[in-house]
């Protein structure tokens, strides 16, 4: 099984995405049927759907377009880790139509002012209720908050943590020493798994694949094949050349595992298959 561990949809006449105010070419709707083509095109046979918004209606829906589309074998949500009750959230979510393909839950910590917004007490209930219902918790940050990822990977050994993106590190100079660093000590924690996603997304214009080779060798060599997983970031990957050259670009950079990168890690990780 080939997979896409990383693939957004919505519909703007449904709900707003208000990130997307100044990316004119993310200004409409997606669905997976504008991405049939491209997943035929390159033998991807399931994509997992992640959360855009942090907004409780939006889970549901995405769950419901897994229970009536197999190409959907998984959806990383959302639910207000901070609120009691985390528990009983995540029940519902599974009870509702699809829930068997909810895999995991995703907060926007990019957008939190707090660095150490993930060492909050009332946030860590909720990772813990994330932890004992089986979920993976899928990490959406930046370079500032790493420090605060690694004392909350640490803290929570029997949770299993997905770094997206790298953490968005600054793609348009050489890999900071820093970030490498960080990406080794996060790999480190054997809860912690990445996904080679995000880079030709927030490249700058004239990114080249040798350009962005040092950041993907940087979290290949951190997390090694088996802990690694491809996402096209798509649509996003539209404003650093699409869904093509992310794919190419990724089959370049890994050498060896592919199958691991390419499906298997995903498979095992989010247990695609197993609801």
């Amino acid at each position: 099984m080939r997979v896409d561990s990383h693939v957004h949809v919505w519909d703007l006449a449904a709900r707003d995405q208000p990130w997307t105010a100044s990316l004119d070419p993310l200004r409409r709707s997606f669905s997976l049927s504008d991405l049939a083509p491209s997943l035929e095109a390159y033998g991807i046979d399931g994509v997992v759907l992640v959360q855009t918004v942090c907004v409780a209606e939006e889970t549901p829906e995405l769950l419901t377009l897994a229970a009536r589309d197999a190409r959907v074998a998984g959806v990383v949500g959302w639910v207000d880790l901070r609120r009691p009750g985390v528990a009983e959230q995540l029940a519902a979510l599974r009870a509702a139509p699809g829930g068997e393909r909810l895999v995991g839950i995703r907060h926007q910590v990019q957008d939190e002012e707090d660095p150490r917004w993930l060492c909050r007490s009332d946030v860590r209930r909720g990772l813990r209720a994330v932890a004992d219902a089986r979920l993976v918790y899928e990490l959406v940050v930046r370079p500032p908050q790493l420090e605060g990822v690694l004392e909350t990977v640490a803290a929570l050994p029997q949770l299993r943590f997905v770094l997206d993106h790298g953490a968005k590190p600054d793609l348009s100079v050489r890999p900071a020493a820093r970030w490498r660093s960080q990406m080794s000590a996060l790999g480190s924690h054997p809860n912690a798994v990445a996904k080679l996603s995000g880079l030709t997304s927030a490249a700058p214009p004239r990114w080249t694949v040798s350009s962005l080779r040092p950041f993907a060798e940087t979290l290949i060599e951190a997390f090694g094949p088996q802990r690694l997983m491809f996402g096209s970031d798509w649509p996003v990957c539209l404003l650093g050349g699409g869904y093509d050259v992310t794919v190419q670009a990724a089959e370049q950079w890994v050498r060896e595992g592919r199958e691991f990168v390419f499906g298997d890690t995903a498979q095992r990780v989010y247990g695609l298959g197993a609801g």
